[in-house]
């Protein structure tokens, strides 16, 4: 019952936004392995289109699985929500397991409020291990609307990296440099010898720089 509890969850898939996980990876389920890979960023792209924001809320992580068999009702009743685990003042950065130092959170904090000040977009990371997550409670705490990129920083799974994208950012970004920058800093073997804070620290350096980028054929191409 666990592990259907667990597959469900993945399955919650609202239009409004998108979410991104590397294009090769293992998901663990009650010690079994299911391994899913796609030939190349076209393929996935067409895969795994359609991902869920509450699921990133909810801390099962947006892995987007393309199953099929449940119901959207049904599979939203295993949504965490769990508002106590906010900060009780504002911030950009919600460290609920523990992978930052406050030089850390202070530094990105301070790195996406020049960010949003420049471009308008939203970034914000919410470091957790499931189930300990603020969950559902994330939505409303940050306001998430189309440009609200929800940065989930979560080992869980095995690629610690997991984006949120609202619309009006995936208008600009093309969606292969999520894929790509999951896949750079946050594999396994990445995290593991560099630390989980290395990855997170990395992947908002390469956001921002990203986001920095004239909107065109090439923006976004290189992850820095």
């Amino acid at each position: 019952m666990e592990r259907k509890k667990k597959l469900m969850a993945i399955l919650y898939t609202p239009p409004q936004c998108r979410t991104f996980s590397p294009p090769v990876f293992n998901y663990h389920v009650t010690g079994e392995t299911i391994k899913f890979k796609t030939s190349d960023a076209g393929n996935w792209c067409s895969r795994f289109r359609s991902k869920s924001l509450s699921l990133v809320f909810s801390g099962a992580l947006a892995l987007g699985l393309s199953l099929s068999g449940v119901g959207l009702a049904e599979a939203a009743k295993v949504g965490v929500n769990k508002p106590e685990l906010l900060p009780k003042e504002f911030t950009s950065v919600i460290d609920v397991a523990g992978f930052l130092s406050d030089g850390q959170e202070k530094r990105i904090a301070e790195e996406i409020s020049d960010l949003e000040k420049d471009t308008g977009f939203k970034l914000r990371v919410l470091a957790q291990n499931y189930p300990v997550t603020p969950g559902l409670a994330i939505k409303d705490y940050w306001q998430v609307d189309d440009s609200t990129i929800v940065f989930v920083a979560d080992p869980t799974f095995g690629n610690i990296l997991n984006f949120n994208v609202g619309a009006s950012v995936d208008l600009d970004i093309p969606r292969s440099f999520w894929s790509r920058l999951a896949g750079k800093y946050g594999n396994m073997f990445y995290w593991k010898e560099k630390g989980e804070d290395a990855s997170i620290e990395a992947a908002v350096m390469a956001i921002s720089s990203c986001l920095r980028e004239p909107v065109g054929a090439n923006n976004c191409a290189e992850v820095y």
